[in-house]
């Protein structure tokens, strides 16, 4: 049986951990994963968890498997590499998970702008009608972002807000991020356990 192949990416908003939480879960299930950071994403992410993700990438790769605690599963690509595969609907990823997406990563996939390696990615997505979940954490929201929100929910896109609970009484940041992840692993058809589900003991 093929492993799944699932693209995450990283992008200007806040909640860079939500991301690395993201990959790192999905390596432990087995998945092959295509990793990349939009520049802003480099230097939230940098900003956020101490993590650099720039320069030269076998580097980086290290420095994210360091930080993620593991030591293998993980294909970094830079932004702007047009030549990576998840940017043809020839070889595109089984899904593909912007974790966190900025405003502005996502009203240019909503207008079918594609700048980068993520952009075209999400359009890849779209297009081939394959899994594309958003991950949007931005406060409040203005009339645009939620009618950019609309036209991609219409278009196929799965809108997946960063908005932890809090009926499990979670006891640290890191159980109010795993929330945001688990909601966006159940998205994705993968059993997890990372937060407590509303019913259960």
């Amino acid at each position: 049986m093929m492993q799944k192949h699932i693209f995450v990416a990283l992008t200007g908003a806040s909640g860079s951990v939500y991301g690395l939480r993201l990959a790192e879960q999905l390596c432990l299930n087995d998945f092959q994963v295509t990793f990349s950071a939009s520049c802003s994403g480099t230097t939230v992410c940098f900003e956020e968890t101490g993590l650099d993700l720039s320069g030269d990438l076998d580097k980086a790769l290290q420095r994210l498997y360091n930080h993620l605690e593991i030591n293998c599963g993980i294909r970094l690509v830079h932004p702007d590499d047009m030549f990576c595969g998840t940017a043809s609907g020839s070889s595109a990823p089984d899904a593909m998970v912007i974790c966190p997406c900025s405003m502005g990563t996502l009203a240019r996939i909503a207008c079918g702008t594609s700048g980068n390696l993520i952009e075209r990615s999400a359009d890849v997505m779209l297009k081939e009608r394959r899994p594309l979940l958003l991950v949007p954490r931005e406060t409040p929201l203005s009339d645009i972002h939620l009618e950019n929100m609309l036209k991609l929910s219409r278009s196929g896109a799965r809108i997946i807000p960063a908005m932890p609970a809090f009926y499990g009484r979670p006891q640290s940041v890191l159980e109010m991020v795993d929330f945001v992840v688990g909601k966006v692993l159940d998205q994705l058809g993968v059993e997890n356990d990372l937060y407590k589900r509303w019913g259960t003991e």
